[in-house]
């Protein structure tokens, strides 16, 4: 089970962390992740890290989002620094734990102009 939590109301340039808590006992072995939705358009990955902490990030929040993990709190996190509207979707966070691919319910982010 995953529970994230962090979205909000923030205006243009401002910052967001999201956070997403994992249940189980086999956090620190598997890859972790953010996707994003916005309204009409499908869901994309944002960030990925791995077990070993190899991050992949979308060329859109390159250098402004910055995924993390701690895995004695089976938690990851998303950094969001200099927010832009285009930001704004509902945020899911993602567990891979090979064959399995669980999701969590979204939080929604919204960047105002």
């Amino acid at each position: 089970q995953l529970q994230a939590f962090g979205g909000g109301l923030v205006q243009a340039g401002g910052s967001l962390r999201l956070s997403c808590a994992a249940s189980g006992n086999n956090f620190r072995i598997t890859t972790m992740g953010w996707y994003r939705q916005a309204p009409g358009k499908e869901r994309e990955l944002v960030a990925i890290i791995t077990d070993f902490g190899s991050e992949n990030y979308a060329d859109s929040v390159k250098g402004r989002f910055a995924i993390s993990r701690d895995n004695a709190k089976s938690t990851v996190y998303l950094q969001m620094n200099g927010l832009k509207p285009e930001d704004t979707a509902v945020y899911y966070c993602y567990q891979h734990f090979a064959p399995r691919s669980y999701w969590g319910q979204g939080t929604l982010v919204t960047v105002s102009s």
